[in-house]
């Protein structure tokens, strides 16, 4: 890397160094910057020529210096002969002014050291293109070295030469004297040019029909830049010292030959005996042989061979060569129309303008952008031209990369984007521009675009032509993508918006809504529910076109993956609007089941969308209620209420309602909910929660299957007046006081929940804070006889075994524990025994002792000891329902209360019939 830096460093040096010594002093300087030395040419390619621009105007020029050390191995006045020939022919090629011939831009300027006068652009002389590079930079520029002529540019270079031969011969009276490659420049547009006045002879009878031209003799001694190139001279000018117009003609002839050879001439000269050579040459041309012109196209071989003969009068004149078939090439002839375009009038330009596209596509690239390009260009400043012109201009630009657009072309077309007068030519141009829009925002850079482009297509939304509004409408889809998002936010769709609102045109309205449809992919999706939705309403219109556009816009934007319409927008916006469009009178049966496809399609993700919404609402619900009702002081009610509730308690105390029942747990009396609860609450809620996690942790104990023993009569009397016994006891001490004191918290097992309402606290081992409420009880007992108690009545509560109270005695008495030993005859004799008391006394949880599942509360069951009972007084009576409140709940309630109901438990039913036979 550092050695490529080190080589293009000394290039550069050296670069310079040879320039500035070349040019330095020379008056040239004072108004033109020299550049890189580029190309040579001049007789005997000697004359340098470099790249350079004005100072004041920044014009491109091309700069030729001679460095007179070229000549400095010559005698001084050898010297002075190679200098004043230089200068001869650059003083007439100042003064001679033809399209066809090399433009002076400044005069030849001359210092200690060189020669230097400015031309326009140059690119290199035919000699350079042809392979000759002497005086060229080292190395050698790829442009030239790798620069091959198409045959259109030969064709039509040719012709150049021909023309320019033409203006000499017949305009100036002059024959040029040493025409050959070297001498032949193109131009930077590709333009054949002459320049090489060196030995050019000037009639000396210019006013004669018949022009005579005195002829310097040949001199073989003088340096070779005194002297022409010998090998592109005609034979007489050697030979007979005469010379005439026909002698550039011979030298045409030649140059043609060599263009189609790789630059080699017809005759190979030795410049040391030039008249020997020329003599041995002239058998080789009299009788010419087809092979030497076979490289030559087959319709210019006669010609050349003519323009090559011994004779003059044989050869074609230059106006004669302007005519030949083979310069009437499409190609040729179409670059030939635009070297005399301003010959001609607006009306002949826009007809061949109009048929240009055909022709273009059939030359070269280099030929159409540097040579067809220029010339149209230079029409944008007649603006009735430029609707003719424009067309030409964009196809060029397609072939160009984008390098060459913004270089050669963009900063002829930004004045075009702002041309609004004349009215028409304006309108005109904006259609060209807008069918083409895609390739001028492709190729022109983002600033450009933002300043120039995007102005003119706004300007053609608000255009007043209807036509250039449709157009525009149509096409702005098509290049939608290539325009930056603000710009379409902030500044096209408000224009648009602006156009459907305010024409009067229906097709302007509908485009509009049509193109609007189109762009909504582009948009972010709250863009258009917050300017594009609500613009829908504004249209005046109802039009059925108008309205099935409208329906477009809400349906692409429903539909769309990117966008789509909110349910809530859908609701109270979208459809109310479509609705009310739906039923216009306007529309068709299509047209209406087009509406109504829509809405449905709307309605049904909007039910969807809601209905998945409420349901993910209700899952979370249920979720946050499953974890505030593990309280058991949660209300009954809000259970009710709730279907799944009793399920999800189901689910965490591991057992259904009635199971948990059999299992010792009790109801909770019906509470309303609560926001907040106090600290002893929440203390209490802890030990619950606690105490039922650690019932779920134990292994539930299954109940124990007594079999019915087989005993005689006399056994179940024993057993049931037994029972009776200790039940009348109980009974009457809780009789004999005559104010029953509130029970005493701690002292009640319950094991089966009262059906009744429960307000004092009553204590089943784990719900502490239950218990009954109290009622007066004032009816008396009879003493128990065995007829008495033969049966059971039948009552709407069953029995409540499960209720053992230490009951309160009356005033003085203490509490005592009840005597329970007369319920130990209940177990069949097969089983251990326990007695009663040690039972009691231990107050084991509910579910760890098989004797409480025996005894489930089965509401409504019926026991083989029903049966019809008479009380005192002749009035119906039964066991348990006005003589014990433990067998009759609804004592201990209010009467309005009606018991809640609770299912029957087969598994106590089935040990009532085991107990009771």
């Amino acid at each position: 890397m550092e050695s490529m830096l080190n080589k293009l460093k000394s290039t550069v040096t050296k670069v310079t160094a040879d320039v500035t010594s070349a040019v330095m002093g020379n008056p040239v300087t004072r108004e033109f910057e020299v550049g890189r030395h580029i190309a040579s040419g001049g007789p005997g390619l000697c004359w340098r020529i470099y790249n350079g621009t004005k100072k004041s105007t920044k014009q491109e020029v091309a700069v030729f210096v001679f460095d007179k050390k070229m000549i400095d191995k010559y005698q001084k006045f050898e010297k002075d002969q190679i200098i004043d020939s230089l200068k001869k022919g650059v003083q007439q090629l100042t003064r001679l002014r033809h399209p066809r011939l090399l433009t002076v831009q400044h005069p030849l300027e001359e210092s200690r050291d060189c020669l230097a006068f400015c031309t326009e652009p140059v690119f290199a002389s035919l000699a350079n293109v042809l392979g000759q590079w002497d005086n060229l930079p080292s190395p050698v520029p790829n442009d030239i070295k790798e620069y091959k002529l198409y045959d259109v540019e030969t064709k039509y270079g040719l012709l150049q030469i021909s023309e320019g031969l033409s203006f000499l011969h017949s305009g100036v009276k002059m024959v040029h004297g040493n025409l050959c490659p070297e001498n032949i420049i193109l131009n930077k547009s590709g333009a054949w040019k002459i320049m090489g006045f060196d030995f050019s002879i000037s009639s000396s009878n210019p006013s004669d029909a018949e022009l005579k031209y005195t002829c310097r003799e040949w001199e073989p001694n003088l340096p070779p830049l005194c002297l022409p190139n010998p090998e592109y001279l005609a034979p007489e000018y050697i030979l007979s010292v005469s010379c005439d117009a026909a002698s550039d003609m011979y030298s045409l002839g030649v140059v043609m030959h060599a263009v189609f050879n790789e630059g080699k001439p017809v005759i190979q000269v030795n410049k040391h005996d030039i008249f020997k050579s020329f003599s041995r040459q002239l058998d080789r041309l009299s009788s010419m042989n087809p092979a030497l012109l076979s490289k030559l196209p087959e319709e210019v071989r006669e010609h050349v061979k003519m323009l090559l003969s011994i004779s003059p009068t044989v050869r074609p004149d230059a106006d004669q060569m302007t005519k030949i078939p083979f310069f009437g090439d499409v190609g040729a002839v179409t670059l030939q129309y635009f070297d005399t375009l301003f010959q001609r009038d607006n009306l002949q330009k826009s007809q061949f303008y109009k048929g240009l596209p055909k022709v273009l596509p059939k030359l070269p690239k280099r030929v159409v952008v540097y040579r067809i390009l220029p010339a149209l260009t230079s029409e944008f400043v007649n603006p009735d031209m430029v609707p003719f012109v424009l067309p030409n201009v964009l196809l060029i630009a397609e072939e160009c990369t984008k390098e060459e657009y913004v270089r050669l072309i963009l900063p002829d077309l930004t004045p075009v984007f702002k041309q609004q007068e004349p009215l028409q030519a304006s309108n005109m141009i904006l259609l060209i521009f807008l069918q083409k829009m895609d390739l001028l925002l492709t190729k022109t850079p983002p600033d450009d675009i933002k300043n120039s482009v995007l102005p003119m297509v706004y300007r053609a939304v608000e255009a007043s032509s209807v036509q250039i509004q449709e157009l525009c409408l149509n096409i702005i889809p098509t290049f939608a993508n290539l325009i930056d998002y603000p710009s379409m936010k902030n500044s096209l769709i408000p224009r648009i918006k602006s156009a459907c609102l305010q024409t009067s045109s229906l097709a302007v309205r509908v485009n509009s809504l049509v193109c609007m449809g189109k762009i909504l992919e582009y948009l972010d999706k709250w863009y258009v529910i917050d300017e594009i939705l609500p613009f829908l309403q504004q249209i005046p219109s109802r039009e059925p076109a108008v309205l099935m556009g409208i329906l477009g816009i809400y349906k692409c934007t429903f539909a769309h993956k990117k966008l789509g319409i909110p349910k809530e927008h859908l609701a109270t916006k979208s459809l109310p609007h479509l609705v009310s469009l739906s039923i216009d009178n306007n529309l068709n049966l299509n047209q209406f089941n087009s509406f109504m496809m829509v809405i449905r399609d709307m309605l049904n993700r909007m039910e969807a969308e809601h209905k998945t919404k409420l349901e993910q609402l209700h899952i979370m619900q249920e979720q946050q209620r499953s974890l505030n009702i593990t309280n058991p002081g949660s209300s009954t009610e809000e259970i009710k209420n709730t279907p799944s509730s009793g399920n999800q308690i189901d689910d965490i105390f591991g057992s259904t309602s009635v199971k948990g029942k059999e299992n010792g747990s009790a109801a909770t009396p019906s509470q309303p909910s609560r926001v907040s609860l106090t600290l002893e609450e929440k203390q209490r809620l802890a030990k619950e929660q606690e105490q039922a996690a650690k019932l779920r942790s134990q292994q539930p104990l299954a109940p124990q299957t007594i079999k019915p023993a087989a005993s005689s009569s006399s056994q179940t009397k024993d057993l049931t007046s037994s029972l009776l016994n200790s039940m009348t006891s109980l009974n009457s001490l809780s009789l004999a006081g005559p104010v029953r004191p509130p029970p005493v918290q701690g002292t009640t097992m319950s094991a089966f929940p009262s059906s009744g309402p429960m307000v004092g606290p009553v204590s089943n081992g784990f719900n502490p804070g239950m218990g009954f409420q109290t009622g007066g009880i004032g009816m008396g007992m009879r003493p128990s006889g065995p007829g008495l108690y033969g049966g059971m009545a039948s009552t709407t509560s069953t029995p409540n075994f499960g209720a053992l109270t230490q009951n309160q005695g009356p005033s003085g008495l203490t509490n005592r524990a009840p005597n329970m030993s007369a319920l130990d005859s209940l177990f069949t004799p097969n089983k251990p025994k326990v007695p009663l008391n040690q039972i009691g006394a231990q107050a084991a949880p509910a579910g760890s002792t098989p004797w409480v599942s025996q005894f489930g509360p089965g509401q409504n069951a019926q026991t083989p000891m029903q049966g019809g009972a008479v009380g005192m007084g002749g009035m119906p009576s039964g066991f348990g329902m006005q003589a014990n409140p433990f067998f009759s709940p609804q004592n201990f309630s209010q009467p309005a209360a009606a018991p809640s109901g609770v299912k029957q438990s087969a598994s106590v039913n089935n040990d009532l019939q085991d107990l009771f036979g």
